[in-house]
């Protein structure tokens, strides 16, 4: 008998269209690995139900037959089926309220959870992932506020011109506009008011790199995060050009301790004896585009505190758009007070004197983009590149022996073994943290 896997429909959020595998993987899976693929059909999902049918898939709503279900969000309690194999972005590591329900069920269930985010090399890289796809909307969706907050400020620019990303058919079609708008910039130039027109990337992972290949559409000139201040300040800038510092944890935190140098394994194993040094460049950027993985116990990036003095002089602030692909709520971004869906409604204004918020791009406060989807703004293109990464191991997935009692026992590769968060009714060893917070959930 063939071995079963299914793909769920995505119903954790309404504007969810990708898929963790598409029509083209499922055909190699079924023509070269003698898997069965169920499909539960979906009208939102960026390929059609008939594409996958076409690639050898079976389209139905009933998964039960499936040895292992594999989905991209959150799942549902009540979606969940006893004693089955599920693959997903669980979101459950942090042990927040909001997932813990999800959580308890896959325990009641006897089921078992492997989540995409654990999934890593030895030496911790992440090997499944849309974070890319994250950087490109994100970065896209940064320009497209930009260009809306400045039209708000009564100053029109080419960059008006740019759409949000779930706009465009394509990242193909977003790249070719942006182009366009930089080549527009580099003849005919900015308004005066706006130079320099800085961006600032924190991280240096796939979120950045993704974030900083559109923003290198423009004209774009790199600068180091110790030259931001004295370039600022000598006024040798040119309005033909957009300006890009990619920020690093040494241009992040400092020691408090005077007279030590930074130190990435001191940040880590004790990070309270570190302290915000990024704040001081703040002041000198346009757009900051954060994707830096943070902690609770690291300093925040921007506060609050922060803001209100910011934007308490009579002076109006350079800062106009932060667009927060991390989106976690009071965060390393302590403005981000909530996460919006993908769409036009997706901006809002923090404003800081009096902390209230205010949806679109007009107040006294940053823009603040906060889309905990942005990948699915670029459905087929972050779908393809993350089933291209999972396919490899969905043979070993398919024919992992689940009866065992030992998670450590499922015969699964080492990269996905790590993964598993829950087994059989049980937390595995590294996640046992979690049990107070389930229990909880109750």
């Amino acid at each position: 008998m063939k071995a079963c896997i299914g793909i769920r429909q995505e119903n954790a959020y309404d504007e969810e269209k990708r898929a963790p595998l598409a029509p083209d993987h499922v055909a190699i899976l079924v023509r070269e690995h003698g898997l069965r693929v169920v499909v539960e059909p979906s009208a939102k999902r960026c390929f059609p139900d008939a594409e996958y049918e076409q690639a050898g898939a079976e389209v139905s709503p009933d998964l039960s037959p499936c040895r292992v279900v594999f989905g991209v969000k959150e799942i549902p309690p009540a979606d969940i089926l006893a004693g089955q194999v599920y693959c997903a972005f669980s979101h459950t590591m942090a042990g927040h309220p909001s997932t813990m329900p999800m959580l308890a069920r896959i325990l009641e269930s006897k089921s078992t959870l492997i989540d995409y985010e654990l999934v890593r090399t030895p030496h911790g890289r992440r090997v499944i992932f849309f974070g890319q796809f994250a950087g490109y909307a994100g970065m896209i969706d940064a320009l497209w506020a930009l260009g809306r907050r400045l039209e708000w400020e009564g100053i029109r620019t080419p960059l008006g011109e740019i759409r949000p990303a779930f706009e465009y058919e394509s990242l193909v079609a977003a790249q070719s506009a942006i182009k366009e708008v930089g080549a527009r910039i580099r003849r005919d130039g900015l308004p005066p008011s706006t130079a320099p027109l800085v961006f600032g990337i924190t991280g240096q992972g796939n979120v950045a790199r993704g974030a900083g290949r559109i923003l290198r559409l423009l004209p774009t000139v790199k600068l180091q995060a110790d030259e931001l201040v004295e370039f600022s300040r000598a006024g040798r800038f040119s309005n033909g050009s957009v300006y890009s510092v990619q920020f690093r944890q040494r241009d992040l935190y400092e020691p408090k301790e005077s007279g030590r140098e930074f130190s990435w394994s001191a940040l880590h194993r004790r990070p309270e004896t570190y302290r915000n040094r990024f704040e001081k460049f703040v002041p000198f950027l346009s757009v900051l585009v954060n994707g830096i993985h943070w902690e609770s116990e690291f300093p925040r990036l921007v506060t609050r505190d922060f803001l209100r003095s910011l934007y308490g002089s009579d002076t109006a602030p350079r800062l106009r758009v932060i667009s927060d692909i991390t989106c976690d709520v009071g965060g390393s971004i302590e403005a981000t007070v909530k996460t919006t869906p993908s769409g036009h409604a997706a901006a809002y204004v923090f404003e800081p004197r009096s902390g209230e918020v205010r949806d679109g791009v007009g107040g006294a406060g940053p823009v603040i983009i906060a889309i905990d989807t942005l990948p699915s703004e670029l459905p087929k293109e972050s779908t393809t590149s993350f089933g291209d990464a999972l396919t490899r191991f969905v043979p070993a997935l398919a024919g992992a022996d689940y009866r065992a009692e030992d998670a450590s026992d499922l015969g699964l590769p080492e990269e996905i073994g790590k993964a598993v968060i829950a087994h059989r009714g049980r937390l595995t060893e590294r996640f046992r943290y979690l049990e107070p917070a389930v229990s909880g959930a109750g």
